[in-house]
Order: C-alpha cells, then sequence, then structure tokens
C-alpha cells in the first residue's frame, strides 16, 4: 500500500515586544499568492486578519473554507493553517500578530474577565472567518486597532489595549451564541509549546511537558523534535535566547541580568547557547544589531513579508 505523504509544517516565531506584545503587518506588498501552498503554518501567537480585496481559501487539516474581501479571520496559535487567493488573483491583507494575555495584563488581568472558559476557546484551538455583513462591529474594532498601529497618535498603546479587550468580549459572546466555535486540527505538543512561552524562565523537567501532551517522553521527544525540527530543550534554550535579545534591545539592563532573567543559571551557559543560535556574542549583537528597533531576528522569525511562490 502506498503511503500517504507527510504533512510539511512549519512553525513562525514572531518576536512580540515584551513591553507591547503586538504587531502588524500591512501594506501594499501583503498580497496572499493564488498558488496553494503545500506547507501548513503555525505561530506562536493569536493571529487577526483583515482580507482587504478579493478573496480565496482558508485551509486547516482536512478541512477548506473560503474567505472573501472584508472578513476578518482569528486563528489561535496552535491552529495549522495556509491561505492562498482564488485563481487570477492576489488577496491583499492586514495581519495583526499579538499576545493577548499579556497585552491585557498592565491594565485588566483576563483571568479578573468573567466566563474566562469561553476565554480561552478563543484564544486555544478555534478559528473564526467573521463577515462584515453579519458581524460589522468585529470589522470596525479591526480596522480601529490597525489605524492606532499604523499612526501612532498619543496613547495608542493604551487604546489599542482597549479595542482588543472589547474585540475579545466580541468573540466571546460569539462563541456563546454558536454553542461551539471552529475548531481546528492543532499540533498535539501545543500545550507542551504554551508552557514553554509562558514559563521559559523557569527551571521545570522535561517530563512535565510530556505529561501536559499526555505522553511518555521518549514518544514526546520523538514527536516534538518531528514536528519542530528540534528537540524540546533545544527549543526552551532557543527562546530563552530571543526573550533576551528582545530584552537587550528594549532595555539597558547588563547581559547577566538578562541571561538571569530569561532562566539560564550562569553566564556562561547563557554565552555558550547565545552564540550557537545567533553566530555571535551577546555584547556584538546587542552593538551590532540590538540598538536597531527595526532589526529582526530573521534566522527564527515568522514571515516579516508574504512568502513568494
Amino acid at each position: 500500500m502506498a503511503r500517504h505523504p507527510k504533512t510539511v509544517i512549519e512553525y513562525r516565531n514572531y518576536e512580540l515586544p515584551a513591553h507591547f506584545p503586538i504587531q502588524i503587518l500591512t501594506g501594499e506588498h501583503w498580497r496572499i499568492s493564488d498558488k496553494p501552498a503545500g506547507v501548513l503554518h503555525f505561530h506562536n501567537c493569536l493571529e487577526i486578519g483583515l482580507c482587504e480585496s478579493d478573496g480565496g481559501i482558508l485551509a486547516f487539516q482536512g478541512e477548506e473554507r473560503a474567505f472573501h474581501a472584508g472578513d476578518v479571520t482569528v486563528i489561535a496559535g496552535d491552529v495549522l493553517h495556509t491561505t492562498w487567493s482564488d485563481p487570477g488573483t492576489a488577496s491583499k491583507w492586514s495581519y495583526l500578530h499579538l499576545d493577548p494575555t499579556e497585552l491585557e495584563r498592565p491594565f485588566f488581568p483576563p483571568e479578573a474577565i468573567p466566563n474566562t472558559a469561553l476565554l480561552q476557546q478563543v484564544l486555544q484551538g478555534h478559528y473564526y472567518i467573521l463577515s462584515p455583513e453579519e458581524y460589522p462591529q468585529v470589522q470596525a474594532l479591526v480596522r480601529a486597532m490597525l489605524r492606532e498601529m499604523e499612526e501612532k497618535q498619543m496613547n495608542y498603546q493604551v487604546s489599542v489595549r482597549g479595542l482588543i479587550l472589547t474585540f475579545l468580549i466580541e468573540l466571546m459572546r460569539i462563541n456563546a451564541r454558536q454553542g461551539s466555535a471552529n475548531m481546528a486540527g492543532t499540533i498535539p505538543v501545543a500545550p507542551a509549546l504554551e508552557y514553554i512561552y509562558h514559563h521559559y524562565m523557569e527551571d521545570f523537567p522535561i517530563e512535565t511537558l510530556a505529561e501536559m501532551c499526555g505522553m511518555s517522553q521518549s514518544h514526546f521527544r520523538k514527536v516534538f523534535k518531528e514536528l519542530m525540527n528540534v528537540g524540546p530543550l533545544e527549543f526552551l534554550n532557543r527562546t530563552r535566547i530571543l526573550k533576551a535579545c528582545s530584552l537587550m534591545r528594549m532595555s539597558d539592563a547588563s547581559i547577566l541580568s538578562i541571561s538571569s532573567q530569561v532562566g539560564f543559571l550562569s553566564l556562561s551557559s547563557f554565552n555558550r547557547h547565545f552564540q550557537a543560535e545567533m553566530g555571535t556574542s551577546p555584547s556584538r549583537w546587542r552593538a551590532a544589531a540590538g540598538n536597531n528597533p527595526k532589526t529582526s531576528i530573521l534566522k527564527y522569525s515568522g514571515w516579516l513579508t508574504p512568502p513568494k511562490m
């Protein structure tokens, strides 16, 4: 019996600033090809998209959904998906990638929101395609967020946080009315990735991650490496290094202090892992790139421009 080709999965990590974990991708160049991609991908964060022109297909594992101009898409970080436009078109998009939990925390801790179970459904394992005809208030909120992020007027960060909170509440209401939001295929190690993302600075055994995913340690290591192309410990250390890069760029804290903040027990260990991941020492990286806010960690970043087909 012929074996089915293995699904190719890609992890896209977006470097979100620790003090304001949201980024915008927009502009005339943000057009999606009409050639179906053979790769499913997932993110380290929530994705909100606005289709500004044309239409196409949003594909998940075993499911395809049409989208049209004006639709708002919301895709949890652990949902495998890909997008292509209708034949002969190149749909134009604007995207927001964000960590809504940490974005709201300074002003409104997410755990203080009633009906937190509905909020978790919004943030894990679910997706939405919301038309402007049926959900005009959703599109208005997304356009307001995009405008604030582009114009960056006085107190825009406060405004964005308020808009995001209102947006999340709208999604919770949609979830409640529908009874169950759309669920899609997620990666089996999603609980481990979520834990690493929020607890990378702590010391915990790989066994903890395996238990979260309902696997033995050996099976967990195998599945994790097949999906992420690196083992769980290497992925944890990579996450710590990327967080350290963000802190070095945004603060004047010493490298020793930052290495401790991201979970390394010694400066020598931090230096060794940093050199392996970034190809240079922390001090040289900071001098060359860390002071430039437009510099991205391209080696492990998500798409900063649309993929070329």
